[in-house]
């Protein structure tokens, strides 16, 4: 597998998914109770927008370009921190951010030279675990050693044609292993077959706390486009739909095409 994240970094995509990811941090946050964060398909860590790849595609324009140009309220966390961390932050550069002293990171990667560097982007940090490894074999992973609170983020890149029965198949093996941890998926949408077929095949599973949040940035009809994303919850936290509701909305707002966007917010996807 070849995918590279920077040819992709702070677009439209990564927008959704980090801003409900900081929410859901959030979340976190609010106990006093350490917590740790497993992010299986975790990349580099940070990604130069001016660099060659991301100059290649431009895709960042369209995403996280407009809003640092027009931040909403709704989105002013998450830009913020994107700010303040500088580059375009990867996941673990987010979580990273938002760790406290006692909450730990295992951040693991399978191509070896993104590992390479996401290694060398965590160097020092004793709360960093990094790993290299494929993300669908969790023993070690899920739960991180000796913690009950926490996330488990899957970003696959979806180039395999079973993707979706192998991100379903580890929703169900991580929630068996760790029933008290939040599990994040993020998911694309090109056209919405196979959105309603993982959504189903979810459903099927009968994961607690289900909820799906969805930016779709014009009518999901094309296959050759990516159209939108979203990210599948496991074990919400309290009330999260309220947190990404106006999420969803600003993100719909910026960076939709004009009059064709939508967002599906459902808590039983």
């Amino acid at each position: 597998m070849n995918y590279r994240h920077g040819f992709h970094a702070g677009n439209h995509a990564d927008c959704l998914k980090h801003a409900l990811l900081v929410g859901l941090l959030g979340a976190l946050r609010r106990k006093d109770t350490p917590f740790a964060v497993a992010d299986l398909h975790a990349g580099r860590g940070t990604y130069d927008l001016a660099g060659d790849q991301a100059m290649r595609t431009g895709e960042w324009k369209g995403g996280i370009g407009r809003l640092l140009a027009d931040t909403p309220e709704p989105l002013a966390e998450y830009v913020t921190l994107v700010q303040r961390l500088g580059l375009y932050p990867g996941s673990p550069a987010i979580i990273r951010a938002l760790l406290r002293e006692g909450d730990r990171l295992v951040a693991n990667e399978k191509h070896a030279e993104e590992h390479a560097a996401l290694a060398a982007w965590a160097a020092g940090d004793a709360r960093i675990t990094v790993r290299q490894g494929d993300a669908y074999v969790l023993k070690g992973l899920v739960p991180p050693a000796g913690f009950k609170r926490g996330l488990v983020l899957f970003d696959p890149p979806y180039e395999a044609e079973d993707e979706a029965a192998k991100l379903v198949a580890a929703l169900i093996a991580a929630h068996r292993a760790a029933p008290t941890l939040v599990l994040a998926a993020w998911y694309p949408v090109k056209h919405l077959a196979p959105v309603r077929a993982l959504r189903d095949a979810v459903r099927e599973a009968r994961l607690p706390k289900l909820l799906d949040a969805a930016l779709y940035l014009r009518p999901p009809l094309d296959p050759t486009r990516l159209n939108g994303s979203g990210l599948l919850i496991v074990n919400a936290p309290y009330r999260f739909g309220e947190v990404a509701k106006p999420i969803l909305a600003a993100l719909a707002a910026r960076l939709a095409d004009v009059a064709d966007g939508a967002v599906h917010l459902d808590a039983a996807a």
